[in-house]
């Protein structure tokens, strides 16, 4: 890689030497390869359209030379597209400089007209060309083997020149994160911004990040969750309002994990969770529709059915029946009997903790898109208890292939019930949880100016493109997860310091 480096950086001093820029600043690119192969596709074999002035550019993929003629092709972010070039048709030293400068990695631009050859693939004829950007890396030829993930998320940009799919799925969370977008709009919900950096942590029971905010000397979080800002526009008056945001949580990396994660966050006034679990089976069955034209995927080998409704089962019910455990009457002696036997018991034996761990050793048999409903107090200090049976709230969570991808509720708007909760998941900061909430007193003063009935919903973005893109990793679909710093490179670099030196 050094050899072919000190190769590549002489060839653009060549250039330089001989008048030429290896890096202009721009081109005037008229359209893009998709839409040239779609505009002409109805051509003959070996039909010219030599009144079309076409000005195309992209990176070159692949180079085939033959004598005094040879065929490139070029990648844009649609499509990739094959170019003719020959010396008749540029002229024998600009031919000559192609044959000599131009290669695999390259940006070009190029002026010609279109044709379909005699295999009948659209292609452009150059009339010119121009190179826009010399690489002095080449693309490592096995790259498409690569089996550590770890290298190919450290260099998506490789990953994402080398493999179309890899592209193909960005676009499909792009174009999944734009629907959602659209849908909410068109229901009158208004997308707000809330702060990065907390006095403290809420929203959520997760690990932070922590930081520090030097003109105040003080500690600071980054936000775990969009939840306790966003509450804190209903009570000023906004009715319907969302946030897509990124989170952070100080957490481990799996395939269902990352320590920066996006969400998307929804609060709409005088509603309730039975409200959120209507608007969440519609906005997901639209937006699987909308983009994949379809409400049935094919997810790991598994058909998952988007359609509405969806199924909604209590959780005290499905554990009991899963685990013959009743996690509202049983004692915390039965509870930890029955996680004994699945070798799963908690560090901190607090009931919260107990319930928790009891569905984590269940989740996996929830297939279909299900709501989860009603969760314990314990383990839900922001919903409002349910309506007919104080001991639970009315809390759910879609969970879709075994994976939770969002949390909502009846959100709780009683500020004295907000206090003594908050205390709750002190007395567990106290005895070493450090995922319990943080006693957020400005919050429980904003609820005590009002807030209206809101029903509140939390969606993960990324593990619901996992879904869409059929991914088996939350890190496959996220552009740049989290790593760990890339030694290679360091060392690489440092070697290229030091021969400079010498």
């Amino acid at each position: 890689m050094d050899s072919l480096r000190e190769i590549k950086l002489k060839e653009i001093e060549e250039l330089r030497t001989k008048g030429y820029n290896p890096y202009p600043f721009r081109f005037d690119k008229k359209i893009s390869n998709k839409e040239i192969k779609e505009k002409y596709s109805h051509l003959e074999n070996g039909q010219t359209v030599e009144e079309d002035n076409l000005s195309v550019a992209g990176r070159v993929v692949a180079i085939r030379y033959h004598g005094k003629s040879s065929f490139f092709v070029i990648k844009d972010s649609d499509d990739k597209l094959q170019i003719y070039i020959n010396q008749n048709g540029v002229g024998k030293e600009k031919y000559g400089f192609f044959k000599e400068y131009l290669k695999i990695g390259d940006f070009v631009g190029v002026k010609g007209f279109p044709f379909k050859s005699k295999t009948g693939e659209v292609t452009v004829f150059a009339k010119d060309f121009e190179i826009l950007s010399k690489a002095i890396r080449t693309m490592p030829e096995k790259w498409h083997g690569i089996k550590d993930k770890e290298i190919i998320y450290k260099q998506r940009y490789v990953d994402m020149i080398a493999n179309d799919e890899t592209i193909k799925n960005f676009k499909i969370r792009f174009e999944m994160i734009k629907t959602i977008r659209e849908f909410l709009w068109q229901k009158g919900f208004v997308e707000v911004e809330t702060p990065v950096l907390h006095h403290l942590t809420g929203g959520a029971s997760a690990r932070p990040f922590v930081t520090h905010l030097n003109v105040y000397d003080i500690n600071m979080y980054l936000r775990i969750a969009l939840e306790l800002y966003l509450k804190r526009y209903i009570v000023g008056g906004f009715e319907k309002v969302f946030e897509i945001g990124k989170c952070f949580r100080n957490e481990g990396i799996s395939y269902k994990h990352n320590p920066e994660f996006t969400m998307i966050e929804i609060y709409q006034a005088y509603a309730d969770y039975n409200d959120m679990m209507d608007l969440t089976e519609e906005m997901i069955s639209y937006v699987v529709r909308k983009v994949l034209n379809r409400e049935k995927i094919n997810y790991q080998g598994v058909e998952i059915d988007f359609s509405r409704p969806w199924k909604r089962v209590k959780m005290r019910d499905f554990i009991a029946e899963k685990l013959g455990v009743d996690i509202l009457e049983d004692p915390n002696e039965r509870l930890i009997e029955v996680l004994k036997m699945h070798d799963s018991v908690p560090e901190i034996k607090e009931r919260g903790h107990l319930i928790e761990k009891l569905w984590d050793l269940v989740e996996d048999e929830v297939v279909q898109p299900t709501f989860l409903i009603d969760h314990p107090v314990e383990i839900s200090p922001l919903a409002k208890r349910h309506r007919e049976d104080p001991r639970v709230t009315e809390r759910f969570e879609p969970i879709i292939f075994g994976r939770e991808i969002g949390n909502a509720f009846s959100e709780l708007n009683d500020p004295v019930d907000q206090l003594e909760r908050f205390l709750k998941q002190q007395e567990l900061r106290d005895i070493g949880d450090e995922e319990a909430q943080m006693l957020d007193l400005d919050f429980v003063r904003a609820l005590e100016y009002g807030m209206p009935p809101t029903g509140g919903l939390g969606i993960g973005i990324d593990r619901l493109a996992m879904f869409l893109t059929d991914s088996s990793s939350i890190r496959d679909i996220i552009p740049f997860p989290t790593t760990k710093p890339d030694e290679e490179v360091i060392k690489e670099y440092e070697n290229m310091l030091n021969r400079t030196k010498t």
